[in-house]
């Protein structure tokens, strides 16, 4: 009886071991394929797109205190005053003339979206895309339609339209009535960073879901709100956001806004 239980245990252990590697390969693997193997990432805005669309335009966080929580970005100014783009640590804003500044510390952001930038994918795409078809094709790269990404595309665009608005004074219209006075730009082989992020639908409201990206031009001289291009062959960072967090405006504007404010 003994000799029969311990031929049994003998026969029995490898497939123990079978079954753990079959649990590990089906859960740790595809935990690992989404970045699971990488430290949480975290993706911070202040402010929500619907306050913003409602006109909520008032400075609600500086720069300075802005930076403590990422070094890539994109957003706006106080009076929504140009277009703002994060890139390697710094902060700059386009404005209504297409001219670029550095940022000060002390400027103010009424809605802006960060994160420290640490790459968790590459995705290289052959051939040539349009800004719909380039946004097709990353959605089925990406590993999970449900998280939200930070993107990052460098390289020589054929083309690139970019665009941003003029700053306001109160009272002060809604988002839409200011996009109305847009000043578009037109760069043609031009050599230039896209700073992005697709976030799920279930964000809408909150922030923009799909893709949203800023573009700057590596002579800092133009940028703005990506509106269409021509991208070939473009490589994409990717970095997977695992943890969200967003700050509401301790501001009379927003907390008196009539519109629905999640």
């Amino acid at each position: 009886m003994n000799s029969c239980s311990s031929i049994s245990a003998k026969l029995l252990r490898p497939l123990r071991w079978g079954l753990w590697l079959g649990i590990f390969l089906a859960v740790c693997v595809p935990l690992v394929a989404l970045g699971a193997a990488n430290p949480v990432s975290r993706g911070f805005q202040i402010s929500t797109l619907d306050a913003l669309s409602a006109g909520v335009f008032e400075g609600a966080m500086s720069f300075r205190e802005l930076r403590q929580y990422g070094n890539f970005g994109l957003g706006t100014f106080a009076g929504l005053d140009g277009e703002m783009i994060g890139l390697d640590n710094r902060f700059y804003q386009v404005k209504h003339d297409g001219a670029v500044f550095p940022v000060s510390d002390q400027s103010q952001t009424p809605f802006a979206v960060v994160t420290q930038f640490k790459p968790t994918q590459k995705i290289l795409l052959p051939g040539t895309f349009t800004y719909t078809e380039l946004q097709t094709a990353l959605d089925q790269k990406l590993p999970s339609l449900n998280y939200p990404y930070a993107l990052k595309i460098h390289g020589q665009f054929p083309q690139l339209e970019l665009r941003s608005v003029p700053g306001q004074v109160p009272p002060y219209p809604t988002l839409g009535a200011v996009v109305k006075q847009q000043t578009v730009f037109n760069f043609q082989q031009v050599s230039a960073t896209l700073v992005g992020f697709r976030l799920p639908q279930n964000m809408q409201g909150i922030n923009a879901a799909g893709y949203h990206f800023h573009g700057l031009t590596q002579d800092k001289k133009g940028g703005g709100h990506l509106l269409a291009g021509i991208f070939r062959n473009p490589i994409v960072q990717v970095q997977l956001i695992q943890d969200w967090h967003t700050s509401f405006p301790d501001t009379a504007a927003f907390a008196q806004s009539p519109a629905p404010i999640p």
